[in-house]
């Protein structure tokens, strides 16, 4: 019986991770994934590259970032782990790439540090194709 009570009670949670987890990485992959595949060699050529490591790698992990771990956020797979390159790619950009920014310019970023660390803080949710990373029903702390 606890368990109906729990699922009951969750619902709007799971529906609450659900619609961020697709919703962010949606307009992850829209505004910095696919314009990036799309236009691959302007990128190449524009993408900064802070800590000198290459061009070639710098874009490389950009796109994995930006077009390879929204779609697994959106089914669920990995969904924590998944989230942890936008954070990263999103904090150099922040940190070491427009440190001249002032709050307003950098707000964009700010909301996707605020997203994605939702995201890895939170999980998926219930509603998921994987279950990595996911928590077992009635294991969440609470109860009898």
């Amino acid at each position: 019986m606890w368990h109906e009570q729990t699922d009951t009670r969750r619902y709007p949670v799971d529906i609450g991770l659900l619609y961020l987890r697709v919703a962010a990485s949606l307009l992850v992959l829209a505004v910095h994934g696919l314009p990036k595949v799309m236009h691959y060699s302007r990128e190449a050529a524009a993408i900064e590259d802070p800590f000198h490591l290459g061009k070639t790698l710098s874009i490389s992990f950009a796109i994995f970032a930006e077009v390879i771990c929204p779609p697994l956020m959106i089914l669920g797979i990995g969904t924590r782990l998944a989230a942890i390159p936008i954070l990263v790619v999103t904090m150099i950009a922040l940190l070491f790439v427009h440190r001249d920014w002032s709050l307003a310019q950098s707000q964009f970023a700010w909301m996707l540090l605020i997203l994605f660390g939702t995201i890895v803080l939170s999980g998926a949710g219930r509603y998921t194709v994987g279950l990595w990373g996911r928590v077992p029903t009635g294991q969440c702390g609470s109860g009898p």
